[in-house]
């Protein structure tokens, strides 16, 4: 297979982290030198500052786009604002004759703003979700995806989600025994389970400006592994059931069960990152009633199962 070119586009307020990412992956440090050529330009070539200070010094300009057969924005610093039309356009140029485009991280709004990601399946950082659908509504952003590729056109969520990406890319072109080859050299998971969800802070209303909900919230907490049903919860705040359901939703701005199944899956991860409990104990402990439904929740919220959550986050990693 001929060598690919990889055109890696450095902007100014990069980050290094992001932008050591397909540098580390494409260049000759960890792969075969026939697989990959990479080089790293900039609208402008010259000393490029990252957004801690450190510059480097890129020697070629956009002309790199022209002959490339994958091009990666690793990052943009500001996402509020349009890059420069000619790397806009030299972008869209390079997409309809056919190379492979690639966004890192907030570098997927760059693509955005290049108008190529309109229609089309996308992943960002979970942090800017708001935000980015916000700006571009025709994107169908995929909140939980570490990445997606959609017709040439990749991207991936935040941060270590690059090192997959990457990953992906070599796999697509080189087989899963260079993909595997090179994750071991870098220490990483050839690929992982999950998505952004397991990242994701979600945090549950604990205090709101209603006091009798606010004495009911402070019960739950202190009683998830009890059943509750509406009726049981309007007799406790001297409410009629319909009156309950409005003040809590008001109030919290979620209904009951939700915040229930929230903060439930909350208390589950808090007993799997700091205990050996098994899954039977923390099922009943959170309130789930069994080991089956609690892991089909878990797995439905988080992408990820019970054990490898433990795995990822409690550093006795005990088993379940």
């Amino acid at each position: 297979m001929p060598t690919l070119s990889v055109a890696v586009i450095a902007t100014e307020g990069f980050s290094p982290f992001h932008f050591s990412i397909p540098c580390t992956v494409f260049g000759k440090l960890y792969t075969d030198p026939s697989m990959f050529k990479l080089t790293i330009c900039a609208v402008k070539p010259g000393t490029v500052q990252s957004d801690i200070g450190l510059n480097i010094q890129v020697n070629h300009g956009l002309e790199a786009l022209e002959s490339a057969d994958i091009i990666i924005v690793p990052f943009w610093n500001y996402p509020e604002l349009k890059p420069d039309q000619m790397l806009l356009d030299n972008l869209v140029a390079a997409y309809e004759r056919g190379a492979e485009l690639v966004g890192l991280c907030l570098g997927t709004y760059v693509l955005a703003y290049a108008g190529l990601l309109t229609n089309r399946r996308a992943s960002t950082h979970w942090e800017f979700e708001k935000d980015f659908i916000q700006r571009f509504p025709g994107v169908r952003l995929d909140t939980n995806a570490l990445y997606v590729d959609d017709d040439r056109l990749i991207t991936s969520a935040g941060t270590a989600a690059g090192i997959d990406c990457c990953l992906y890319l070599v796999r697509q072109h080189f087989g899963s025994a260079a993909a595997n080859k090179l994750a071991r050299r870098l220490v990483v998971p050839p690929h992982r389970e999950g998505g952004q969800a397991q990242f994701i802070e979600r945090p549950v209303p604990q205090s709101t400006q209603d006091s009798r909900i606010n004495e009911l919230l402070d019960y739950l907490q202190r009683n998830l592994n009890k059943p509750h049903n509406l009726d049981s919860l309007a007799r406790f705040t001297n409410m009629s059931r319909r009156t309950f359901t409005r003040h809590f939703q008001k109030a919290t701005g979620v209904t009951v069960g939700e915040w229930l199944d929230a903060e439930r899956l909350r208390r589950s991860q808090e007993l799997l990152e700091t205990t050996n409990l098994s899954v039977e104990v923390i099922a009943q402990m959170a309130g789930f009633g069994s080991a089956v439904t609690f892991r089909q929740s878990f797995k439905s919220r988080f992408d990820v199962s019970p054990s490898d959550w433990r795995k990822a986050f409690n550093g006795n990693n005990g088993e379940l």
